[in-house]
């Protein structure tokens, strides 16, 4: 099979039947073999029967429907599962993102070599409040994730090699990162392509402004586990040493002084009188704190049933 297309959606019943005769209409005229992957998130509108007949109508059309709502990235996660075509392309359900885009994704992944293209909405039917933010968040996820050339790293519009999708799990609020997730299982041949932005047809968003928070923590998140998930301890326990010395050394130098104040004859106070005490003290246990925090993480990271875990590109033993 060519093409296995991932729709996530949440209350898109409007917008599906015409985003299936678009897609079967792309892929008729370019003769692909293809699927699509209806993934109903939990919608409290007729979504799933309109997908059900759908599916009756094109055998090319399948779906699958949670029981409540868990969000886009499994969602995606569950699609990819599912996913049996050579390249995956994932879409919004909300004909924003044209099916039109598939031909060239498709060809940038197997004749290009990408093993993920994403799509960059370099001109967006979006409101400002939305952009701006979405401006500072993508150069933020730019700098931590080192890939300098992805410009719309939260675009829905995203074409995949088959065995990228088999080697990252995307969970939580993980799909604005898909990039950076397959850059971490070392598929390091990331692209970009400009594409068709639309304006909202039927309904409104379904994501606020909570998303930039988040966003950001689970940045961090990613950024933390794929650099010191394997090592903690060069972490914490870089970072506890450093606090205890600097602790140790402050006490040090309030004691000092207390001595010299004493040896010479000024007036001095007691060293628990001293406020620069506790602070050194404070410091001292933060860092022996942060010091045991990491010998957890090893303990925890040793006992991984992953430990081992490689991604192995090729094997001729």
């Amino acid at each position: 099979m060519d093409i296995s297309i991932v729709v996530p959606l949440y209350n898109e019943a409007e917008s599906l039947p015409e985003l299936a005769a678009w897609i079967e209409r792309v892929m008729a005229v370019n003769g692909f073999s293809y699927e699509v992957i209806f993934v109903n998130d939990g919608s409290t509108d007729s979504s799933w029967d309109v997908i059900k007949r759908l599916a009756a109508e094109n055998p090319a059309i399948k779906g699958v429907a949670f029981r409540r709502n868990y969000g886009k990235s499994p969602a995606l996660n569950t699609g990819f599962a599912r996913a049996q075509g050579d390249v995956v392309i994932t879409m919004d359900a909300d004909l924003q993102d044209s099916p039109d885009e598939i031909p060239e994704l498709y060809r940038m992944i197997t004749r290009d070599g990408y093993d993920l293209v994403s799509g960059y909405k370099q001109k967006r039917y979006d409101p400002l409040s939305k952009t701006i933010p979405t401006k500072l968040f993508n150069a933020t996820a730019r700098k931590v994730s080192g890939i300098h050339n992805l410009h719309d790293f939260n675009c829905g519009l995203k074409a995949y090699r088959n065995k990228v999708v088999k080697h990252i799990e995307v969970y939580g609020d993980m799909h604005r990162y898909i990039p950076y997730l397959a850059k971490l299982a070392g598929f390091n041949r990331i692209g970009e392509k400009v594409v068709h932005h639309q304006a909202r047809k039927y309904g409104k968003t379904k994501f606020g402004l909570d998303r930039f928070v988040n966003g950001y923590l689970d940045l961090a998140t990613l950024w933390f586990t794929g650099k010191f998930g394997g090592k903690p301890m060069h972490f914490f326990g870089l970072l506890g040493s450093v606090m205890f010395i600097l602790g140790f050394i402050a006490v040090a130098v309030v004691g000092f002084g207390k001595l010299w104040d004493m040896h010479h004859g000024n007036p001095y106070i007691l060293v628990t009188d001293s406020p620069y005490f506790y602070l050194s003290l404070t410091l001292m246990i933060l860092g022996a704190q942060m010091f045991l925090a990491g010998f957890v993480g090893e303990l925890v990271a040793r006992n991984s049933p992953r430990r081992n875990d490689y991604e192995i590109e090729e094997d001729l033993c």
